[in-house]
Order: C-alpha cells, then structure tokens, then sequence
C-alpha cells in the first residue's frame, strides 16, 4: 500500500509540473519514468494472479491482530484494493486517464529509437552493423550518436513500455499517427512479454479483451488481431535472422578486437551494443520457446544458441581484460575533448540560473581535473556524484516553469548524455557489462537451459532480487546443480569423443600387428605363380596406411569429424581455468581428467577381452599395442585443452599394478597372474603343456583334447616382455608372490610326506656308504612319487618365474640402464660374510630388479648343456632341488654350502627316477640289469649335472671328486641317440 501511495503520489507532482519527457534528451529522467509506471503495472498484475491472495491478507490481519490486539489500521484498503484490482490493467486504464498526456510524451519519444532498433536483419546486414572493418579509414574515429545511452537500451524493456504504456493511455492510439506506428511494430515483435522472471504477458489477448469492450475500438481491435498473425507468422523467422546474423557479427566484433585491443576505446560503443543486441535476441528466445503458440517450432529451436553466448563471453573478456586500455582512453576524452564542449555550451546559455550554473561548473571542474597518471597510479574513478547531479539537473530542467528549459537546449541535453556514457566506461565496466549482457534469467528457465545444453553438445550471479532476499540460497543451490550439471555432461562428451577416436586408432594399430602380414606375404609369393596358371587373384588386401589417402580435400572421415567435434568441446572447457559460482569454485579440465581416468580404467581392463568362461585372454603384446595407441590419443589432447595427461597416466598405471584398483576392481595385474596360474600353468601339470629352456617359453605337446590357446604365444620371450612392460615392477612383484604362494603349498604337502618318512629318511642319512643297506631303506619310503610330481610342479612353476623376471630385467634396462647397472654391481659386489638379514635385503631390491641372486630363485639361468625339453618336465627338478633347498636351509639358518654338498652326497648314493627313487648308488645302477632299475639310468645322470650347474654352490670340481665325468658324456650321448631315434 505504501508503495501504491508513493507511485501515485509521484505521478501526481509530475503531472502537476508538466515535466518534459524526451527519451534522447532527458534520458535518465525519461527512463525512470517509464520504469516506474511499467514496475507499477507489473507488481499489480503479479498481485492479481495470486490465486489465495483473500485468503493470504485475511490471515496476516488475524496474525497481527492476534500480536498488537488490534487489526491493522491499512487493511480496509488493502482488501479493497485487492477487490478493485481483480482486473488489474482495466483498473489502471482508469488511474491514469490523468497521466495520459505525460506517459505519452514519454512514450512517443520512443519514435526516434525503437524503430531504429527493431530493424530485420536484412536490413543491418545492409548497414554493415557492428562491423569495424567495413570503412577502414574510420576505424580509429571514436564512435559517435546523439542518442549515446539509448544505443545500448534493452529491446525488451522498450516493448514493455509501448506495450503497457499504450493500454494505459489507448486514447493516443486514435490520435497520434506515431503512437499507433509504435504500438503495431511492438505487437508484431512479440508474442507474450516478460513480467518477472518466468511469469509472462500475452500481449494480444490481454489486449484485444480489454478494446473489445470500448466503444469505437473495433479497428484498433482489428490492428491487434492483424499483428496476432503477424507476430505468429513472421516474428520467429525474423528473430531467427537477427541471430543468425549476430553470430558472425560478433565474431568479427571479437576477432578484430583480440588482435587489436586499442579499439575498445574509440568503439566501446559498438561493443555494448553487440552486447545489448545479443542478450535481447536470447532472451526473447527464451521466453518465446517456453509459450510457442505456433504449431511449427523450428523458428524457437536454435542448437547455436551457444556459439552466440560464447561470442557475448569472449567481448565480456575483452572489456575485463583491457578495461584500463578503456579507462585511459576515456579520461583523455573526458578531460580534453568532452570538458571543451560543455564548457562552450555553457558559457552559450543565454540564460543560466545560479543553481545550474554552479553544477554546469563542477561538471566542467571533474573532467578538467582528470589525468592519464591517475590511471597509471591505479586511482579507482567514482563518477556517481556527477551523475547524480545530472539527474537532478534533469529534473530541475524539465518542468515546465524552469528557467532553463532542457526542451530548448537539446543539444546540452545530448552532449551530457554522452558525457555520462564516458564516465561510464571509466567507472562503471562491470556494471555496464550487467546492463547489456545479463542472461542471468536462463536460472529461472531451467528446464529450456538444460535442453539448449543438450542441444548445443549434438553441435559441437545476478539471479537475486533485492526483494526476495530469501530466495538466495534456493537460487544459489540450482545454479551450482546446473553448474556441476552441465560440466559434468560436456567432459562425459569429451570423454565418449576421445574413446571412439581410440577405439580407430586401437583398430589401425591392431593392422600393424606381425599376424595379419601372413597374408600379404602369402599373396606376395603366389602372385608369379598366379599369373603363370592365367587365374584371377584374389582382391589384395587394403595395406595399412590406405586410409590417410585423400584423393580431394572434400573427403571428410568419421575420424575428421570426431576429431573437429572434440576440438571444439575442448576449446569450451579450456576456456576458463576456473569458474566462480555461488563461492564456489569450478574446474572443468578436472572433470575431463576424472572421466579420462575412469574411461581409461575401464578400457585397459576391457582390451584384455577376459572371458571367465572360456578363460579367453588377450595376448600381452596385443593389449601393450593397443594400450600404448591409447596413451599415444590421450597425450594428443594435450593439444586441445590444458590438462595433465601425464598425471592421468600415473593414476591410472599404477593403479594397474595393483591386484584391486582404487574402486575395488579387478586390475590386468590380478587378471593376467590369474589366468596364466589357473590356466597355462595348470594345463602345464596336467600334461598338455611343456617348458622348453632352450626356447624359453611353454610349448603345446600333442593331446586329444586340443588347446583353445598356443601357449608359446603367451609364454615366450617377446610375450614376457610385454606383460612386464604392462605390468610393471610392482605387478611382477605381485605376480611372483602368486607363484611363491602355490609353491609353499606344495613344500607344505612334501613337509608332510618328509613327516610320515621322517625316521626312514633320518637312518638314510647317515648311511650313504651302504648301498645294500640305502636300497633296503628305501623302500620303505612311502608316496615317493608324489614328491617326484609335487617337486616337478615346483620346477615349472620356478622356471615359468623366471622367464618372468628375465623379462622384466630387460625391460628395465631399457627404462632405467643406470639404476639397473647399479642394483646389480651392489649385488655381485655383496661379501660372502655379510650378515644374512642384510645380504638378503639385497637380494630382494635384485629380485626386484629381475636380477639373478644366489639364495633367492635365479632369475635368468641358462641350461647350456641342455638342448630341449622333456614332454614330462623332469628337466625341471634341478631348479626346484636347488631353490628350494636354499630357501630351507637359509630359514632355518644353516650353512647352505655345506649342507648342499651333503644333500649331493645323499644324490651321488640315491637318485631319483622319472618312476621312482633307485634302490642303489649310481655307480651301482651301471652295473645293473634289471630293466625296470636302468631304464632311466642316463636321464639321472642328466638329472645330477643339471643340479650342479643350477646351483650356486656346488661346482664341477665337487662332483668330479665323486662321480667320474666319463658317465656323463656317455649319457648326453646316449640321450641324444634315444632323442633322434624318437623322432625318427
């Protein structure tokens, strides 16, 4: 009520002054004029459009009733005030029948500028708006207008004035040609108009309700129903242009001005004005796509909606950034052009009143007084004052009794409104920037927001109102949801992007790989023939490399267009560094790098191409090919956007090595050691798969059921190679303690035969010079074969082991040569008497490093003497006898030398057997007959040689002292006939 008392009381004074309104002179008088009248309006008809707005005022008067004992004293006329305003425009179209002539003076002043800003593009393109470089010669002339501040005044704010304004005072529609011509080029504009926030005005059905009941009002009825259709027909297409035109013209506007920044001094103007030009165009989008009452909604969808924006974003930078360029240039032209011509104009008044001459004269004083050092000292400006002033003198001017009347000084009118708009761009940026550019109203469109977004990635903080302070913390929450919202769907783009451009290269690469040349080798060799038998070939196959053949540059593949999509995705997230919302601060390159980590997990655990079922695996060097076209696309998006790829790398390698990742989830590390233990590995104990040292890897023998894999393919020396190159240190580590972890359960199985054999083995002990008496013995041992099985077990799972560290030795010496070199001289360099804790924290960093040690298993060994494999994998017993044996004895702290040597004693008098233990010392077993005894008497002899070689400890020289030489090259020799003779 107070308010509406207040208003009325305003517009009563004005009318009673007969005050001047004229949009170009007294700018900032009419202006607030009109916005008075119009915010009047628009708080009366959001009031009648409270549905329980009876019941709202009823309940405060009980509440106030029920506090102070007594109603309130104004609540008889709000409640009548609420009755009377039922139809609150027809109410108002009587309460200002007294305002008229004002509000139209105000109204019609409009003439000059609004048709001028509601032209079609056409018709701007004509006019070269907005364009810097269209007259080169004026490019640095400053840019002029005698209507300055009414350059950059909102379209919309304009619409409602003529609209509102022209209902209240219709009368003028009948009699002022100029009137009626604003009123229809108002109405053909829009459809509905904003009233607050979302809450909107159709404008042609309030309209033609309200004339329809005033006599003599059916043309002006007619004229609405006429521009009805109009506006349905033709308003969407021409705004649709406007647009598509202020795309490319802010472009430019942009283009010109990062090159050049010295021009948004003598062209802020224009700047302001693409500013100004834009937001109305978005804003009338906006609205209009929310209440289409078109059947056809093509002219209300635009997916560059987001371009525009972003060329509003890139002059917003421009003004940020070089806002002290502005400032210099502007107080020189304030001070030593702007303080000249006032100051002529004033000393030209023919009659100057004391009062208006002393604010004349400070206005001159202000600008004079100003210098470039005060903006080269950094001195904040405030020309609010002078400003203030300038209303007041507005005021003072344009009442009807002034002695100096603003109306016949026109042009001092227009010179300070220019003036004002220099001060303006010395004090006043950010605001000005508010002024012409907010778009701040998308909050309260959410829903159209989030879909232009989505619209927007097919191609690629003054939301508070002083009135509703309440509302802050609500708004504050939807715009950081919308905020997060939005920069988490433009990384997942980004994201999805970069996968399929992976995806290709991971397919180009995949055709490098050495097993699709067998058919070109193939084609390459049959083709002479081919040509000779006169038959047609076969089609060649497409080499790698086709597809970076282009015949014309018009040739467009799916890889260009994904990666101009990504390119221009990324130039939007790298557009800011950071973003502040609601004191809060946003990072879009760390959502993208989020989405890089996760997606990048995702495919190095999914180019395995694991199959629990089938046990199915991916080669390691197959998966290390497409890993690394993966890395290779990933690094090349350092290009597009500023992110540390290096760090993704890191997180989501290491992770790798690890049995879990930090998600919980199965790792290559944890799939591969699981699939070469309970598959290769299991298949080797069950007789289908056999270790070849000389071939370093595990080779298929020959089975009914065949193999669905080759395991040479995954177990030889390049295959190993790969895996530690994925793997890493870290996941050999963890590979190798798998492997230790089957081994113990096989020592503790062979503790509990050694258990039950215990005082058989003990009496052995001490009785190697006793062949009768060892043989005797010996028998009574019970399970001799499963030791036999469990030892050879242990040997293929030790030789597996290390093919694996000599692997992961070679691969890093590649990486890391230097720190290789210097583990290993540490390790040879050790002395024989160090203590055993720290000669063994030795040989851990060795092991580490894929480095051979002496007690724990040898990494690299080589069987020199041994020329291949055994389908049964006996060959293997002398690696497990001696790491296992060296392992024992360093737990249980022994000399391991010694009792080495006494356990090859025990071997010199008893030897094993591919069937069982011989009952007799070796030099016996030549002398014997029996079949059964002899048949595998040369493999033990092997068997012995390969234990010496294999151990640390032991040499030649010891087994020489005990066992002539002589039998061993008899038994290489007669191994060797017994493997031709196979093979044969």
């Amino acid at each position: 009520m107070e308010f509406k008392d207040h208003v009325c009381e305003l517009l009563n004074t004005i009318d009673a002054c007969q005050v001047f309104f004229d949009i170009t002179v007294n700018f900032d008088l009419t202006k607030n004029y009109l916005d008075l009248v119009v915010t009047y309006i628009t708080l009366m008809m959001l009031l009648s459009r409270i549905e329980e707005r009876k019941a709202i005022i009823g309940l405060y008067n009980y509440a106030h009733e029920m506090t102070h004992g007594s109603s309130d004293r104004e609540y008889p006329r709000l409640g009548q005030m609420i009755v009377d305003y039922e139809n609150p425009l027809k109410k108002m179209m009587e309460e200002f029948v007294p305002h008229g002539k004002s509000l139209q003076d105000a109204l019609v002043s409009l003439q000059m500028v609004y048709p001028r800003r509601n032209l079609s593009a056409d018709q701007w393109r004509n006019a070269q708006l907005l364009s810097l470089i269209s007259a080169p010669s004026t490019m640095l002339n400053p840019a002029q207008s005698d209507t300055m501040p009414c350059e950059y005044l909102s379209l919309d704010t304009m619409e409602k004035w003529i609209v509102f304004g022209f209902i209240l005072c219709h009368a003028a529609l009948n009699t002022d040609p100029a009137a009626l011509s604003l009123w229809k080029l108002a109405l053909q504009s829009s459809s509905c108009l904003c009233l607050f926030r979302d809450e909107v005005f159709h404008i042609h059905k309030a309209a033609e309700d309200l004339f329809v009941n005033i006599r003599g009002y059916n043309k002006r009825v007619n004229d609405i129903r006429e521009c009805k259709e109009s506006a349905l027909s033709h308003a969407g297409s021409m705004h649709r242009e406007r647009r598509k035109f202020l795309r490319s013209a802010l472009k430019e506007l942009a283009t010109v001005l990062a090159d050049q920044p010295g021009l948004l001094g003598p062209k802020a103007l224009f700047v302001f004005m693409a500013l100004s030009f834009a937001r109305d165009e978005i804003i009338w989008l906006l609205r209009h796509a929310d209440n289409i009452q078109k059947k056809s909604t093509d002219d209300f969808i635009d997916k560059h909606i987001a371009e525009l924006i972003f060329y509003m974003e890139e002059l917003r930078a421009h003004v940020r950034k070089y806002g002290p360029v502005m400032q210099r240039y502007y107080v020189q032209y304030l001070s030593g052009f702007d303080a000249v011509v006032l100051n002529e104009l004033v000393q030209n008044l023919s009659v100057c009143p004391e009062d208006e001459s002393i604010i004349m004269s400070s206005f001159v004083n202000t600008m004079t007084s100003l210098s470039v050092k005060q903006v080269e000292d950094g001195e904040v400006f405030d020309f609010r004052g002078m400003r203030l002033d300038w209303f007041r003198l507005q005021a003072y001017t344009s009442v009807s009794k002034a002695s100096l009347g603003l109306a016949d000084h026109r042009e001092l009118g227009k010179m300070m409104n220019t003036i004002i708009f220099h001060t303006k761009m010395a004090d006043s940026l950010v605001e000005m920037l508010v002024e012409t550019s907010d778009v701040s109203i998308f909050c309260f469109y959410s829903r159209a927001f989030e879909k232009m977004f989505q619209q927007c990635l097919e191609l690629p903080s003054h939301c508070t109102h002083e009135l509703c302070p309440e509302e802050r913390h609500h708004i504050g929450d939807r715009s950081l949801s919308l905020c997060n919202m939005f920069l988490d769907e433009m990384a997942k783009q980004a994201r999805n992007l970069i996968t399929d451009i992976c995806t290709e290269q991971c397919t180009l690469s995949d055709q490098l790989l050495p097993k699709h040349c067998a058919k070109t080798i193939s084609q390459a060799v049959n083709k002479k023939s081919k040509k000779q038998t006169g038959k047609k070939g076969e089609p060649e196959r497409e080499k790698p490399g086709v597809e970076s053949m282009r015949k014309n540059r018009l040739l467009v593949t799916n890889l260009d267009k994904l990666h101009t999509a990504l390119s221009e995705l990324c130039f939007s997230i790298n557009y800011v560094p950071n973003m502040m919302v609601w004191e809060h601060t946003f990072t879009p390159r760390e959502y993208l790098t989020s989405h890089l980590e996760i997606r990048f997990t995702k495919s190095i655990v999914g180019m395995t191409m694991y199959n629990q079922a089938t046990q199915e695996i991916a080669k390691p060097s197959e998966l290390l090919t497409s890993v690394r076209a993966y890395m290779t696309v990933l690094q090349s998006i350092e290009n597009y956007v500023q992110i540390d790829i290096t760090r993704v790398f890191n997180n989501v390698l290491l992770q790798q090595t690890q049995h879990l990742d930090s998600h919980g989830e199965p790792t290559i590390t944890s799939l591969y050691t699981n699939w070469y233990l309970e598959t290769l590995l299991r298949q080797v104990s069950n007789g289908h798969i056999a270790y070849f040292p000389a071939m370093k890897a595990f080779v298929n023998l020959p089975t009914e059921n065949e193999l669905t894999f080759n395991a040479e393919e995954y177990s030889d020396i390049s295959e190993m190679r790969s895996l530690s190159e994925l793997l890493g240190p870290y996941g050999m580590k963890f590979l190798s303690e798998s492997l230790m972890w089957h081994i113990s359960s096989q020592v503790a199985e062979l503790k509990k035969l050694v258990v039950d054999n215990v005082e058989v083995l003990t009496q052995m002990r001490t009785s190697f010079d006793k062949p009768d008496h060892m043989a005797a013995l010996f028998k009574r041992l019970t399970s001799v074969d499963s030791v036999l099985k469990r030892m050879t077990i242990i040997g293929v799972i030790l030789s597996f082991r290390s093919l694996a560290q000599e692997a992961l030795r070679d691969v890093l010496s590649c990486h890391i040569p230097f720190l290789v070199s210097s583990v290993e001289d540490f390790k040879d360099h050790i002395p024989r008497e160090t203590d055993m804790k720290v000669a063994m924290n030795v040989y851990e960093l060795s092991s580490a490093a894929g480095l051979p040690c002496e007690i724990d298993p040898a990494l690299v060994v080589a069987l020199s003497s041994q020329k291949s494999g055994h389908c049964n994998n006996i060959h293997c017993l002398a690696k497990a006898i001696n790491q296992i044996a060296a392992a024992l004895f360093t737990i249980h702290k022994g000399s391991i030398e010694d009792r080495l040597k006494e356990l090859k004693a025990f071997f010199i008098s008893n030897t094993f057997t591919t069937q069982h233990l011989a009952s007799s010392s070796l030099l016996k077993i030549g002398q014997e007959t029996d079949k059964s005894t002899t048949r595998n008497r040369e493999s033990v002899y092997l068997l012995l040689d390969m234990i010496v070689q294999e151990s640390p400890f032991l040499t030649m020289d010891l087994l020489e002292s005990c066992f002539p030489y002589v039998l061993l090259r008899n038994a290489y020799h007669a191994v060797y006939k017994q493997s031709v003779s196979s093979s044969a």
